[in-house]
């Protein structure tokens, strides 16, 4: 740094707040500053500076390994969030809740002095696990619970479930069944919660979900049962993969969606809108999840003691593949 000052012509401290994106630094004199930097390729040292602050300016990203929509997207969006606040991600991803593996995983985060960890916990074992901690570093847990000492911060998937079944309620639709994820799962047990709720609060039957385990293939095995019975006038699913089979296997079968059978899924998954016909589905916005996420974390380093549920709303999209029902359906 003092070899950047001494080619700008400018003091030690003037390239300290260049770094650190400080403000009250003139434009011409940044420029001339980040001019130095790049002629001597000159890079931070973090381990140096963390010596120095007593702070590694890291924080862990604890996740379950998964390529389903929501946890990927999660993921990116925290890193993403991170990033843009001066942050440093270090990521440990599970292949399992077992307690060594938990354990080794969470010795690596201690190992590298993280200041904190946010925990994307589809699984309660992977919440209980950061609980662990919870008296050693600030924990943000991105899962629908409601532990208040993990900080959570979640999409509401109660009420997007809401927002889906309210939508076939209001078309006239009497039969709403639900294809469930994984029920050891959070946000799967959150969203049978607002189906099972909507459908109570206007007199519906609540039927027992019949459980998916989030895959197309799935989805498509629960819709061919479906078809090979009395199919219902309306199926609301637990993610866009499971109502593509669903789609499919009805399709395959003779029935028309939405003619015969209406169809809503749940994340608004890249290429929802591209399904034959686009699908109607719950949008979760992962950008602002995982702002509010690091919003939080930032919040707790800075001594901020609030217990308090961060919630984001998702919204209903709407597309072809619902419609009211017909007064006659094909046999």
């Amino acid at each position: 740094m003092q070899d950047v000052a001494r080619l700008a012509g400018v003091s030690h401290q003037t390239v300290s707040r260049v770094l650190n994106n400080h403000p009250n630094v003139r434009p011409e004199t940044r420029d001339r500053v980040r001019a130095a930097i790049a002629e001597m390729g000159y890079r931070r040292n973090s381990a140096a500076r963390a010596l120095v602050t007593s702070r590694s300016g890291t924080i862990g990203v604890l996740t379950h390994s998964s390529a389903l929509y929501g946890p990927v997207l999660t993921l990116h969006s925290v890193e993403q969030a991170a990033r843009a606040a001066g942050l440093f991600v270090s990521l440990a991803s599970l292949r399992s809740d077992e307690d060594a593996v938990l354990s080794g995983a969470l010795d690596h985060f201690l190992d590298q002095a993280v200041e904190g960890i946010i925990v994307i916990a589809p699984v309660p074992g992977v919440a209980q696990a950061a609980a662990a901690l919870a008296s050693r570093l600030p924990i943000v847990l991105v899962a629908d619970s409601d532990q208040p000492d993990l900080h959570p911060v979640t999409v509401d998937q109660a009420y997007g479930a809401r927002l889906a079944t309210d939508h076939l309620l209001s078309l006239g639709h009497r039969e709403v069944v639900h294809v469930s994820g994984l029920p050891s799962w959070f946000d799967a047990a959150a969203r049978v919660r607002g189906w099972a709720q909507a459908l109570a609060d206007t007199g519906c039957a609540v039927p027992e979900p019949l459980v998916g385990d989030w895959t197309a293939e799935s989805g498509a095995a629960i819709g061919a049962e479906l078809a090979r019975t009395d199919p219902p006038t309306a199926i609301f699913a637990a993610n866009d993969l499971m109502a593509l089979g669903l789609i499919r296997a009805l399709t395959d079968a003779g029935l028309r969606v939405p003619e015969d059978v209406s169809v809503v899924g749940f994340d608004d998954s890249y290429g929802s809108g591209f399904f034959r016909p686009a699908l109607t589905t719950v949008r979760q916005d992962f950008v602002e999840l995982g702002r509010r996420c690091v919003e939080r974390m930032l919040g707790l380093l800075g001594g901020d003691a609030d217990d308090g549920r961060t919630v984001v709303r998702p919204d209903l999209v709407l597309r072809e593949s619902t419609a009211a029902p017909r007064a006659a359906r094909r046999p």
